[in-house]
């Protein structure tokens, strides 16, 4: 499953549907275009939780299941805090390889 998950972020990526780093992540959420978002499971503290403020107020899902490396590898890329998918179609897939739609807002899968 995680697999899965990861070849769908990197496939997102290679569309123009995914982004990395901490600073475009924020300004994907802030702008409400940011539909999933994965931190790094190894992430600082600090930085984790101004992403996880910042998505679940505006309730956006989260995952944080993977470590940087997993993350950059599935991007195609060095060690990554943070990736958001932007389109609806590849969120979707995502959160149905996770365990459903049943995700809502304001929930950490």
């Amino acid at each position: 499953m995680k697999n899965k998950v990861l070849t769908l972020i990197g496939f997102a990526k290679k569309c123009g549907k995914a982004f990395s780093g901490e600073e475009i992540t924020l300004e994907k959420i802030k702008s409400k275009k940011a539909k999933i978002v994965f931190i790094a499971s190894d992430a600082s503290g600090n930085t984790a939780k101004r992403l996880r403020d910042k998505a679940n107020y505006r309730g956006i899902v989260i995952c944080d299941i993977f470590s940087r490396d997993e993350l950059g590898k599935a991007i195609g890329e060095q060690e990554r805090v943070s990736i958001c998918i932007n389109d609806k179609g590849f969120a979707k897939a995502i959160m149905e390889l996770l365990g459903g739609e049943n995700y809502g807002e304001n929930k950490s899968i």
